[in-house]
């Protein structure tokens, strides 16, 4: 067992020894000798200490020299592909069945595109599955914030600097190996403008996006200015909006430098 990954997960919650000690009933000197590798715990320390920190028992095991941790979960295009062939669906099929297109089904099993939760729900819906086996409810914020994180152009450093977290942090919600505490979520949260409710909720809908904006971003819509951007993009066609939303990609890739 890795007394460093305990102390890292501990540091990442910002979590003192003391309140560490307090969460699980162990002592303070203790728990730093377990830190610092100098005693190695019981099973039932190792529980009570995953409890306290929101982690699997695996969290606290090094499987090589880079890795932490766990076998790299399922992605959802992979579960995707799994239960679409369990179920003897071709790609066309459960595309058809679930309202969306085979290519753009296709993009989503490989990998390439990050679907929207309620295109998700019809996907379990078409394949006669509760949507919690495509994702957890942990998977269910790491995806979220990975699909939000992608959409506003920053890497899992770059959130993690405007979060006041650490990267490690970022890539373990994205990945579902840990449940954030609401006040990391709070952070999180105002680093991406939305509510921290965003993350919990299964509607993304065009509705529940505006009650689960953050209010400043909802007073920035009430400028006229921003407005009138919105009335000319209503008379858009598909073309159009797409080439904006491209332009719009490209200017904050490149604002950078």
């Amino acid at each position: 067992m890795e007394g460093s990954l305990i102390r890292q997960l501990r540091k990442n919650r910002k979590i003192s020894l003391k309140e560490l000690a307090e969460k699980t009933g162990l002592s303070v000197s203790y728990l730093s000798e377990i830190e610092t590798g100098k005693k190695q715990p019981s099973l039932e320390v190792i529980q009570k200490l995953a409890d306290a920190l929101n982690v699997s028992k695996e969290a606290f095991f090094q499987k090589d020299n880079d890795d932490v941790s766990l076998e790299k979960p399922l992605s959802i295009g992979e579960k995707l592909n799994l239960l679409r062939q369990k179920k003897n669906l071709s790609l066309e099929k459960l595309a058809e069945l679930a309202g969306i297109s085979a290519s753009y089904l296709c993009q989503i099993e490989k990998g390439i595109v990050l679907p929207s939760i309620s295109t998700l729900n019809n996907l379990a819906k078409a394949l006669g599955v509760e949507p919690q086996q495509i994702f957890a409810s942990n998977a269910n914020i790491g995806f979220k914030l990975k699909k939000l994180r992608t959409e506003r152009g920053l890497t899992q450093v770059e959130l993690a600097k405007k979060a006041g977290v650490s990267p490690a942090l970022i890539g373990q919600l994205e990945s579902g190996k840990v449940e954030p505490s609401i006040k990391t979520l709070e952070k999180i949260a105002q680093a991406l403008s939305v509510t921290p409710c965003y993350f919990v909720t299964d509607d993304d809908s065009v509705e529940n996006i505006f009650k689960i904006m953050n209010p400043s971003l909802k007073q920035l819509f009430l400028d006229p200015k921003v407005k009138s951007v919105l009335e000319m993009i209503a008379d858009c066609t598909p073309e159009e909006l797409a080439f904006i939303l491209k332009f719009i990609e490209l200017y904050k890739s490149h604002r950078k430098f």
